[in-house]
């Protein structure tokens, strides 16, 4: 049996023989999962065309007020780990401990 590689460019998961393969990993299903998400997401949205909101600030009014503001928020976060990360950021070998004083697990 050929095995093609999908569009991502990963492999297509491999079970053990004479096991399944898990359906959460299936291509098909993934595919299926993103497809629905995307539509319930957009449903969402569109829903507050349907419903009146009572805002209590202007800009949270606005059409797709807590989508947008949703995304941004998330973005905000990811760079600010991003920025902390810079920060806290050790060696690869920080935790190796030879004993020679370098700040690993045996220093005391």
């Amino acid at each position: 049996m050929m095995h093609s590689t999908p569009e991502s460019g990963t492999p297509p998961p491999v079970a053990p023989p004479g096991e399944p393969v898990h359906w959460l990993v299936r291509p098909r299903t993934v595919r299926g999962l993103w497809i629905g998400f995307g539509v319930v997401l957009a449903g969402l949205v569109l829903g507050d065309l349907l419903i009146h909101g009572h805002p209590g600030f202007g800009i949270d009014g606005t059409f797709g007020f807590y989508a947008w503001y949703g995304l941004g928020t998330c973005v905000a976060m990811v760079l600010f780990a991003k920025g902390l990360g810079v920060f806290l950021k050790r060696r690869d070998d920080y935790y190796e401990g030879d004993g020679e004083g370098k700040g690993g697990a045996g220093d005391d």
